[in-house]
Formats: C-alpha cells, sequence, structure tokens
C-alpha cells in the first residue's frame, strides 16, 4: 500500500474526474431540458448525450493529464490556484472537444449555445469539488498513517535538519519519517531518537520505502541500496545542481529534491499501463474461453487426477512472490521438481548439463508430455496468465517472471524487479530460447531502463507476429 500511494492515488484521481466530467454534462444537459423554461430543439436524448460524453472521455482525460493534473505536487501542493487554473482550462478545452467533434460527425452536441456554457461551468466545478473531497479524504488516510510513505533522510547538510522537521510535523505531506542518517548538529534536538549510526542499520530496522540524500557523499552507494531495496530515491540539489537537475524535481515543504527514477514506468504511465493490462486482459479472457475450456478438458481426461492449471510460485515487482498459472505441460510426476531433480529421479544426470548449457531448454524434453510440446510450442500454454495479467500480478509486457532460486544468478536482478515481470517482453520477442541467457538478462534490464509507450507497442505487435511464426518457441 505505501509503495503503491502514488500509483492509487492517480487511479482515484481518474475515476473521480471521469466521473465528475460524466455528470457535469449530463446535470447540463438536464438543466436546460428540464429546468429552463425557454423553448429548444434539441432532438438528442438524454442516455444518447451521456453516452457521446463516455466515448469521448478518453480524450478528456488525456487533457487533464497533459496540463499536468495527475502531478502530486500540483493535486497535494499547499496552493491551490495552480490547480484550480488547470481545471478551468481543461473543462474549457474538454468541452472544446465535444464541439468538435460534434461538426466532424455533423451532429451539434450544443444545439443551444447557453448549453456549452453550462457544461464549462459545471465541468469546472464538478471536478474541483471532486478532487476536494478527495484531497480531504487522502489527507485524512496520510494523518492515519495508512499509506504514507516511510522516509530515511542522509547526508551532513542544513537541508537535513529542515526537511527532517518538515515530514515530522507534516503528515499531509505523504511521508512519515523513519530515521536520520547525519551529524547531531544536522539534526533537530526533538528528533534525535529517529538517528541512526549508517545507512545500513536504518535500512534494517526503519523499513523505509524512500530515501533523501541531502549531500553529494557516497551518492553512488546510496542509490544503488536504493534499488537493492526497491525504495524511491531523492536527491535534494545544491543550488548550483539544482540549475542542471535531472529526474522529476518535487517541492517537500519548501525543499527542491530531484527523484532519480530506476524506469520511466512510473506515476501516470504505470496508471494508462495498468488500465490497458485490465481492458487487454478482460477481452482476451472472453475470446479465447473456449479453446482454453477445451484444452483444460483435454488435460483433465488426460490425467484426471491432477489440476490442468499448473501454478509455480514467481517473483515480480518488488521481489514480491504470486502464484503464476500456466496449462500443465509436465509429466505428474515431476511437477514441483527442479530440473537437477527431475533428471536425477529418472535416471538421466547427464541432460543436467545439457540443459543448462541449452540456455534451460532441452530438445525432445522426456518430462513434457506429447500434447505438452504441442502447447508450449504454439505459447497456449502461457493463456491461464491472462487471469495474473487481470489480478495485476504481472502485466501483458515486462521482463520474464524469475523463479525464486533463479536471484542469485542476476547481478541486476534488483533492476529486472523494479516493474513488473511480463506475459511477453523485448527478450522473448528477441529471439526467446534461441539466444544466451546473458542477452536475455541484457535486454530485460535494457526495457526497464528505457521503457516507453512505444516500446511497449512495438513488443506487443513483434509478440504477435512471433507466436503466428513459432519463432523460439521450443
Amino acid at each position: 500500500m505505501r509503495k503503491k500511494s502514488d500509483y492509487i492515488l492517480r487511479l482515484v484521481l481518474i475515476i473521480g474526474d471521469a466521473v465528475a466530467l460524466i455528470l457535469s454534462f449530463a446535470m447540463a444537459y438536464f438543466i436546460r431540458v428540464h429546468v429552463d423554461p425557454r423553448p429548444y430543439t434539441f432532438n438528442s436524448q438524454m442516455l444518447n448525450f451521456t453516452t457521446t460524453v463516455a466515448f469521448l472521455l478518453p480524450i478528456m482525460l488525456i487533457i487533464l493529464a497533459a496540463l499536468g493534473l495527475y502531478r502530486k505536487n500540483i493535486f497535494l501542493g499547499k496552493s491551490k490556484l495552480p490547480e484550480i487554473g488547470r481545471l478551468a482550462l481543461a473543462a474549457v478545452l474538454s468541452v472544446a472537444a465535444l464541439i468538435v467533434y460534434g461538426f466532424f460527425k455533423e451532429d451539434n452536441l450544443f444545439p443551444v449555445r447557453i448549453m456549452a456554457l453550462t457544461s464549462v461551468i459545471l465541468s469546472f466545478a464538478f471536478l474541483a469539488a471532486e478532487r476536494m473531497i478527495v484531497r480531504v479524504i487522502i489527507r485524512i488516510i496520510f494523518k492515519k498513517d495508512y499509506a504514507t510513505k516511510r522516509a530515511i533522510i542522509i547526508g551532513n547538510n542544513k537541508s537535513t535538519e529542515y526537511l527532517s522537521s518538515f515530514i515530522a510535523s507534516s503528515p499531509e505531506s505523504g511521508y512519515r519519517l523513519a530515521g536520520i542518517v547525519a551529524g547531531k548538529k544536522f539534526i533537530p534536538s526533538d528528533l534525535t531518537k529517529k538517528q541512526y549510526p549508517s545507512l545500513k542499520d536504518a535500512l534494517k530496522k526503519s523499513r523505509p520505502d524512500v530515501i533523501f540524500q541531502t549531500d553529494e557523499k557516497s551518492t553512488e552507494y546510496v542509490y544503488k541500496q536504493s534499488v537493492k531495496h526497491h525504495l524511491l530515491y531523492y536527491f535534494v540539489p545544491s543550488e548550483t545542481a539544482l540549475s542542471a537537475h535531472f529526474g522529476e524535481l518535487e517541492l517537500i515543504g519548501n525543499t527542491p529534491a530531484v527523484m532519480v527514477k530506476i524506469t520511466p514506468l512510473s506515476g501516470g504511465y504505470a496508471v494508462t499501463k495498468r488500465i490497458f493490462d485490465i481492458v487487454f486482459s478482460l477481452v482476451a479472457i472472453i475470446l479465447a474461453s473456449i479453446p482454453m475450456l477445451i484444452i483444460w478438458l483435454v488435460l483433465k481426461i488426460s490425467d484426471i487426477k491432477h489440476s490442468p492449471i499448473y501454478i509455480d510460485e514467481r517473483l515480480t515487482r518488488y521481489n514480491q512472490k504470486f502464484r503464476c498459472y500456466k496449462f500443465r505441460s509436465m509429466k505428474s510426476e515431476f511437477s514441483g521438481m527442479t530440473p537437477e531433480e527431475a533428471f536425477t529421479k529418472m535416471g538421466k544426470p547427464e541432460l543436467i548439463k545439457k540443459y543448462r548449457d541449452g540456455g534451460d531448454y532441452l530438445k525432445n524434453d522426456p518430462r513434457v508430455t506429447k500434447f505438452g510440446h504441442f502447447i508450449r510450442k504454439t505459447s497456449i500454454d502461457e493463456l491461464p496468465q491472462l487471469f495474473n495479467i487481470l489480478k495485476g500480478d504481472i502485466s501483458l509486457i515486462g521482463p520474464r517472471a524469475l523463479l525464486p532460486g533463479e536471484l542469485r544468478d542476476y547481478g541486476d536482478r534488483s533492476l529486472i524487479l523494479s516493474v513488473k515481470s511480463g506475459l511477453t517482453g523485448l527478450a522473448q520477442v528477441s529471439g526467446r530460447r534461441d539466444i544466451p541467457f546473458e542477452e536475455r538478462r541484457a535486454l530485460d534490464i535494457y526495457y526497464v531502463k528505457n521503457w516507453s509507450l512505444m516500446l511497449d507497442l512495438q513488443i506487443f505487435f513483434r509478440t504477435i507476429a512471433a507466436v503466428l511464426k513459432r519463432d523460439g518457441a521450443k
């Protein structure tokens, strides 16, 4: 909950804004048709009008996002003027989008001009009221410490003193002071109990979610520790560094801090990706329901004692374990065994080296059933993972989900586990089993560091081509 609080906040805002916009346009229609006594020539029914508004809702939400209305420092900032001004502009642009759509469709959505003006006013009012309500709820949650991020401040700098005082006295900021790693003269007298002798000690005992570094000492080490423990990392720059800052700048009280992102896949982008995952998985489950049922029946009939669904424990973002669903393709007597255990059990230990040298692949693997070879070759065995995507365990696109035992083989495992694992990914569409293990890991790391919506679209279409051609599927 703490690590996902920004993500949840943006998702709540998007849903709230969507409801507010639909209600505002519906109210504008109701006022003009049922309250205003003046005659009108407006034949469209309220349901049709509201349906059109709902259809154009994504465009309106994109307008809100483009105006920066889902940035945390805008929404939770002390001054409401930036948000109020942007909401007013968003209301005007949203109505303008409807007018343009009606023009090209030759269906004037606002035949009475006063209705367009009413829609602007109501859109602004509903959005402002909705955000005020959400803000109050969020701040109550923060004060109750349900979603505040536990923060460590490290650095012998005057900013440490101010930042620690501000966070300790301002739970509505979204942070709670978990520890300070600094000399006593940089720590407020009432917060000396929060002092830790080292970052290692603070990480072990305070269970933080974020690190603020206020000086430039050992920045590489501190940053690597944040990556290793899957923490947010903020660097508080000097005046010189501030003029050429990188990352995303936020004000924590009056202190400017730069959040150094491990991956571009965060904030509003993460919300967008999650919405796409939900829509895609729902549609795919519906379309694949009959084939999945047939495969389930075939597997059940062929082995009535065991479930057709094989559940394996895998790792996803932040090193979290989840239950990965796949159609059973392996003989039941080897289920749950490592390759080493299975090959030893069948009396063929010589296959262990051949399997590992082949990039965890063995042609005509004796552990796999005949039908299992077919569903693996066609990638049908992966279909149950659509439910993992719907649940939010994994994403459609991301690094391959790791087995817990594989972690020791990953030098950059913390980077790979900075995003959700995926059903498909850059490594899979670049050759899957046909490329070396090290290259697959390098591609996963590249994806994490260079994520973009365009890259996801490229991987999506390359996955379709790879499945149809059966490239690398074995």
